[in-house]
């Protein structure tokens, strides 16, 4: 049995979170690993709060965790559930678990921290693709070497998410309007809020149709409730003044997954829609399209797995999807060591926002049948927690060896 020691953000209630808790259940369903846990932060996101059988799980395996390294303690292998440029080499066999990368290529530290792994785990066709053709000139700053197309050369593998298996709650909202579009997003350039607002109102100002928003800024809190309310605000008190019939909505607070399914499953709800500049999976987006839920999303990034059905050759979009064009992203989203500058994602074309929101409002039984078929293709994606174990490789353990090189990579 291998020891192996999951570092994650495991009480997080965000996307990595999620996959945090995802790879917990897989490998405690491992007979062949002893896990060990210890939790790290992500950004100012809030934690799960429910006492139930798997947060006394995380309890119990973070104090045991403490004690095994407090006497000295080693670990066979490590599970490292964050971005890449937090990677570090700890055991003789460590493996990367990330979302991957929402634009056109990784950062240079990325290929760095990604070749110091033994293995890289992403959840999407799209950020394995773009980890695997990143590539850059550089410089060994021990040999002097120049090294021309440097890129990643530790094995990736794509492991989705499970359905969650749970019964949705139904929530005490009651909109305005009966049909009502729904936005889930944290509030931020990339996830393009504006976007999704402006050609809404645009299109829709003198209609009796609503758009939800479930969204935050950083957590869930009162404070935090505030601040974004403030943000849409204004914008309602014009609506109502200039004597528009559409209405904008705000839904924030910490929901559950019961709360989450009964929202995308609720009666006034009828489509999804994300106008994203990227995504590495797309958590939302998931949950409505095996929830049956009509998605209206732009037609790039990681989500396209599972919103695309392929038989042979032949593509299937079983999404409405908005025409896109790729172009550097903007100043305000560039993160050191994470959003590179020279990185590209996806804007989207309004007319063709507009074009197909319209279309879900206007042909909406068209939509149903092809999220119904949707359904079927979510369905089909399963083994996601013995894909997981398998991916580690920790039969390879034994023979592991560290890939440290000697000499710093310095990339330009």
């Amino acid at each position: 049995m291998k020891k192996v020691l999951l570092i994650a953000p495991i009480l997080s209630r965000s996307g990595y979170g999620e996959m945090a808790r995802f790879a917990l259940r897989s490998m405690m369903d491992n007979p062949n690993v002893e896990l060990y846990l210890h939790s790290i932060n992500w950004g100012k996101t809030g934690w799960i709060w429910r006492d139930d059988s798997e947060r006394r799980l995380i309890d119990s395996l973070l104090q045991k965790t403490v004690f095994y390294r407090q006497n000295g303690g080693r670990f066979d292998a490590s599970v490292q559930c964050t971005i890449p440029n937090e990677w570090q080499r700890l055991t003789p066999y460590d493996v990367g678990y990330t979302a991957g990368i929402e634009t056109s290529k990784v950062s240079t530290e990325w290929l760095v921290k990604g070749n110091e792994m033994d293995k890289i785990i992403t959840i999407s066709n799209h950020s394995k693709n773009v980890f695997a053709n990143t590539k850059y000139d550089g410089t060994n700053t021990e040999t002097g070497e120049t090294i021309k197309d440097y890129s990643c050369t530790t094995p990736i593998d794509v492991v989705g998410f499970p359905i969650k298996d749970i019964t949705p709650v139904e929530l005490d909202i009651n909109p305005r309007h009966d049909f009502n579009f729904l936005c889930v997003a944290q509030l931020g350039p990339r996830k393009n809020i504006d976007g999704v607002l402006n050609n809404f109102i645009e299109e829709f100002k003198d209609e009796d149709v609503g758009l939800i928003f479930k969204v935050s800024g950083a957590n869930d809190s009162v404070m935090d409730y505030y601040n974004t309310k403030g943000m849409f605000a204004h914008l309602s008190k014009t609506l109502k003044e200039e004597g528009h019939k559409c209405s904008i909505n705000l839904l924030h607070g910490n929901l559950t997954d019961e709360q989450m399914h009964g929202l995308y499953k609720h009666p006034k709800i009828k489509a999804l829609v994300s106008l994203t500049h990227g995504e590495g999976f797309g958590l939302p987006l998931y949950e409505a399209a095996y929830s049956g839920l009509p998605i209206i999303a732009t037609d790039w990034s990681g989500h396209l797995d599972f919103l695309t059905v392929t038989n042979g050759k032949r593509k299937q979009k079983l999404f409405a999807p908005v025409k896109y064009s790729l172009n550097p992203i903007p100043g305000v989203a560039v993160w050191e060591n994470v959003l590179s500058a020279d990185s590209q994602w996806a804007y989207v074309d309004d007319k063709d926002a507009k074009k197909k929101m319209r279309d879900v409002y206007k042909n909406y039984s068209k939509w149903e049948k092809k999220a119904k078929k949707l359904i079927k293709h979510c369905n089909t994606i399963d083994n996601c927690y013995e894909e997981f174990n398998k991916s580690l490789g920790l039969d390879t353990i034994s023979n592991a060896e560290s890939v440290a090189e000697s000499g710093e990579v310095v990339l330009l």
